[in-house]
């Protein structure tokens, strides 16, 4: 037999227990299936009777011996025949006084596997309507009246068919309702495409989970309301799932730059009558965080690799360093200078090289503020400048909104000049360098860098971004696209490398995160669970002339910016009362939402301190009013 879920066979259970009928379902074997509650009340028997597995000859044997069927001499001859009657599996109705006065009415049927079903009516009042017929129509001949009996025995028999179909249906309707309201309430898009590739079902979340498609796709084709491009990613997923097999992956929608989980699962059917179930997630902001995390873990592994090295190796050049400029000093010879001065040069490289690997596996903290990317673009111009020669140009084009974002500035600089030098190394003293800035779909800060070099061959297409691998020979260290690449997952972005018909390519992506704070006095939400410190905090705040509401976890917070939409914004302890932590507010908090600021007494090596730090501006405690407004409204 199927196996039924757990929560569907307490569906059947309630259902069953709704009707007003007594009901039975035995297997082949006499063993019994399902019973709901009124046949053991209808027969008042104990609750082992009505347990799944009972069986049904020693169940007749208990109504038997409590003189349900009258006073019967050899009850073992009894049961016997009850149970080679029900063995027959023949369809059967009866009608039947109980020990306790009342009537009832027996309808069985055999079942298709084997087994039968059983519905048992109680019929006491229509008995006794018809003993009142009876009584007071001794006018009617015997024929009308035996008509009438046969005629109101066959409606009893069809209400109780009628009452059973209704029931079903009343289940049909209310499980179809309350599957569609829970796909309708869901944060994804649940579809069904036939084996046409067409969908026959959405729950018109598509436009939710991939901005720009319409919510009216139902008989369309699938390559036409994905679009080519996101069609021929999840072409070769949807195909497997055609010929019978699961799959789950992700992608990136090329239209919303979404980045998308979908799980592709057969619906049952076979060969060409066969369709697909389809769900599909928006990830992005999970895919953010989880790069983020892994690219924590990355550095932790480095450090834990390379310090025990790092320390030996700086005490071996702190060694060479003294003994060469103890030579110097006492020889005077020419040549041998020169060799000196290369072993110094050369040592002192290694000493750079330490506090470059210093910085790549440090716990340094990202310090996000409110950035103007039309001012830092220009001192990136002016500091990049510097460092070409003659014959390369730099170009920057910025289509960035003047409204300020969250970055880390020092971070996206070094990774900017970083990016710019390599590319002045590509072009080899004559070319140009292209940046390109841009927002992605309200979701990604974009910076690309083209150059007119000699671009990526195919194993730096593969490793440029893994540290200490270099194309420069000697003169390079490794560790200029690592520290960018690290730096930028840290702060939950992406580097990709390419090529042009011109040169080499470098893009850099960061999530977009608007700082549209106001100078003006509102409402802000504080949320502290140090009652002492939050009524410090509160003094600070409407000494400013805001107004506070405060919260002790995240909760209460998420609870009062759903009802309160005046919130102007958000200042939060990292660490709060519960479970989920500041970051998990600050997470849960839209992008375009209201602005969000960290505080806390975590120190910046503290994973919660660099994974807020990540997302928005965190105030070091202890702090006084006025390091707390020049926080919150920096000039």
């Amino acid at each position: 037999m199927e196996t039924i879920s757990a929560s569907r066979q307490v569906m059947i259970d309630a259902g069953l227990n709704l009707i007003q009928q007594a009901l039975t379902i035995y297997d082949s074997d006499l063993k019994l299936v399902v019973a709901n509650h009124r046949f053991r009340e209808m027969f008042r028997l104990p609750a082992c009777y009505n347990t799944p597995g009972a069986d049904f000859g020693e169940t007749i044997r208990y109504q038997t011996e409590q003189g349900e069927y009258g006073d019967i001499s050899d009850i073992d001859a009894f049961v016997q025949a009850r149970v080679d009657q029900a063995m027959a599996f023949e369809p059967h109705y009866l009608e039947r006084r109980m020990k306790i006065g009342r009537w009832i009415s027996v309808e069985g049927s055999p079942l298709p596997g084997g087994g039968w079903i059983a519905v048992y009516t109680d019929i006491t009042r229509t008995k006794r309507q018809e003993q009142l017929l009876r009584a007071r129509s001794e006018e009617l001949s015997d024929q009308l009246l035996q008509y009438a009996e046969e005629l109101s025995a066959t409606n009893r028999q069809l209400e109780s068919t009628v009452t059973a179909l209704e029931e079903a249906k009343r289940q049909i309707s209310e499980s179809e309702a309350r599957t569609r309201l829970t796909t309708e309430m869901m944060p994804a898009h649940i579809a069904h495409v036939g084996p046409d590739r067409r969908y026959t079902y959405s729950n018109r979340r598509l436009s939710v989970v991939m901005p720009g498609r319409g919510p009216d796709i139902i008989g369309r084709p699938i390559r036409e309301v994905l679009g080519e491009d996101t069609y021929r990613v999840i072409r070769s997923h949807l195909d497997e799932a055609f010929d019978g097999q699961q799959s789950v992956f992700e992608f990136t929608d090329h239209t919303s730059t979404r980045r998308i989980r979908g799980a592709f699962t057969p619906d049952g059917n076979t060969g060409e009558n066969r369709g697909v179930y389809i769900l599909s997630m928006d990830v992005t902001k999970e895919t953010q965080t989880r790069v983020a995390l892994q690219q924590t873990r990355r550095r932790e592994i480095a450090a834990q690799m390379t310090s025990g090295l790092a320390h030996d190796f700086s005490n071996l050049l702190t060694v060479i360093l003294g003994l060469q400029s103890k030579l110097q000093r006492l020889n005077r010879d020419d040549k041998a200078g020169e060799l000196i001065d290369a072993t110094l040069a050369a040592a002192r490289r290694g000493g750079t090289l330490l506090d470059r690997i210093a910085d790549m596996t440090g716990h340094r903290a990202p310090e996000v503020q409110p950035t103007d990317m039309v001012r830092f673009l220009a001192d990136l111009r002016t500091l990049a400048q510097s460092t070409l020669p003659p014959g390369i140009s730099l170009t920057i084009e910025n289509t960035i909104p003047a409204t300020p974002i969250l970055v880390d500035p020092g971070m996206l600089q070094d990774s900017l000049v970083n990016l710019i030098l390599n590319a002045r190394d590509a072009c080899d003293g004559e070319g140009e360098i292209h940046i390109v800035s841009r927002t992605i779909q309200d979701t990604w800060v974009q910076f690309q860098v083209y150059d007119t070099g000699t671009g990526f061959g195919e194993e730096p297409l593969k490793r440029a971004l893994d540290p200490f691998f270099t194309t420069k020979g000697t003169e390079g260290s490794g560790l200029g696209l690592a520290m960018v690449y690290d730096m930028t997952k840290l702060a939950g972005g992406d580097v990709r490398l390419g090529n042009t018909d011109r040169g080499g390519c470098v893009t850099l992506r960061l999530p977009l995160r608007s700082s549209a704070t106001n100078d003006a006095p509102g409402l802000i939400l504080l949320v502290e669970d140090n009652s002492d410190l939050r009524g410090l905090i509160r003094e600070m705040l409407t000494g400013m002339g805001h107004s506070v509401i405060e919260a002790a976890s995240v909760d209460e917070a998420q609870s009062l910016l759903a009802e309160l939409p005046d919130i102007s914004l958000v200042l939060s302890d990292i660490s709060l009362e519960g479970e989920a932590t500041g970051v998990d507010l600050i997470r849960s908090i839209p992008a375009d939402g209201v602005p969000a600021f960290l505080m806390t007494s975590l120190p910046k090596t503290h994973p919660l301190y660099i994974e807020g730090a990540a997302r928005t501006p965190v105030l070091s405690k202890p702090f006084d009013a006025g390091r707390l407004a020049a926080f919150l409204h920096p000039r």
